[in-house]
């Protein structure tokens, strides 16, 4: 099989594209990124020798260049995306040109080749937000309501995904996951910061009241709920993948701070991110049952071994 696999040089794309080399010998891969803050060549050391991987650097608003890649590709794996939240409410523009037109850009592509499988790797956040107190968790059927730039940017590409499928009849799966956690996250994301900070003794941010909850998902296991929809959803199908392990901000701080064995008064409060979402939770039932997956690294030995890589890193 031949993968054309966009965003590759970030971080869950970079740690797909290691998995995949190691798990299908006889796979090849085109790994397209534009190497912009997110991406970096340094996620794919040890593959890029590899005769099997092709790293081509571009961006997927490129519809020419796209059209040429995706000559001979059975699937194409969309981690192509701006995903910092932050930045999209002070740059929203950038986020609908790469989520957004980008793409449709690569949906258009697709459909010109007659690709076999096109997938998104869209994001819980597409959802919008839960109270605190509240049971519901999110499933496949809930509305979309995003409240933030980003969130929006991938709905709408999500619904784009969605239109060529029943427009077109090009063969989709997208897949919705919650935060993930891991090797080779930029250092802006929560788990990064907190470690590489505290590692010398800086301040750790936390937003507002830190009482933000987020289900958490080593990266290696949502590759591995990636590669189960990739060969097997069904077509035209969505499936949320998620861990059920929900943590509030200043908990999961709190835990980091004791595994490094540092004082909880490295947190400090810092003033709250607009629109803040309170809480996010996925069900994740159906790719359990239609796909027989659920998550395999406890967060206990995710969490220690990420702390582990990070410090490493930040020597």
């Amino acid at each position: 099989m031949r993968l054309l696999i966009t965003g590759g040089a970030g971080f869950i794309g970079s740690n797909f594209v290691h998995y995949i080399l190691e798990q299908y010998p006889d796979y090849e891969v085109i790994n397209l990124d534009a190497l912009t803050y997110a991406g970096s060549l340094e996620n794919l050391a040890g593959v890029m020798e590899n005769p099997r991987h092709r790293f081509v650097q571009g961006r997927i608003e490129d519809g020419a260049l796209m059209g040429e890649l995706m000559e001979g590709i059975d699937v194409v794996v969309n981690f192509a995306a701006e995903s910092h939240v932050d930045r999209s409410i002070l740059e929203p523009q950038v986020f609908i040109e790469t989520n957004v037109v980008g793409t449709q850009v690569l949906l258009d592509a697709a459909l010109q080749r007659e690709i076999k499988r096109f997938y998104q790797i869209s994001t819980d956040e597409v959802y919008g937000a839960l109270e605190l107190d509240s049971p519901e968790r999110f499933n496949e059927g809930s509305l979309l309501r995003p409240n933030s730039p980003y969130a929006a940017s991938k709905a709408a590409a999500d619904l784009l995904v969605r239109a060529y499928h029943r427009t077109y009849g090009l063969p989709v799966v997208i897949s919705r996951c919650s935060n993930n956690y891991g090797p080779r996250q930029h250092a802006e994301k929560f788990i990064p910061t907190v470690i590489l900070n505290a590692l010398h003794d800086k301040p750790v941010p936390l937003y507002g009241d830190g009482l933000y909850v987020r289900d958490w998902i080593h990266v290696l296991d949502h590759c591995r709920a990636v590669d189960m929809v990739m060969h097997k959803g069904k077509a035209g199908e969505v499936y949320n993948i998620s861990a059920d392990n929900e943590w509030a901000n200043i908990e999961l701080a709190r835990k980091i701070l004791q595994i490094m064995e540092k004082t909880e008064d490295l947190i400090t409060s810092v003033r709250d991110r607009p629109g803040h979402d309170r809480r996010y939770a996925l069900d994740g039932g159906k790719a359990g049952l239609e796909l027989d997956w659920k998550p395999s690294i406890s967060f206990e030995q995710g969490l220690d071994e990420t702390v582990r890589w990070y410090s490493e890193l930040g020597k």
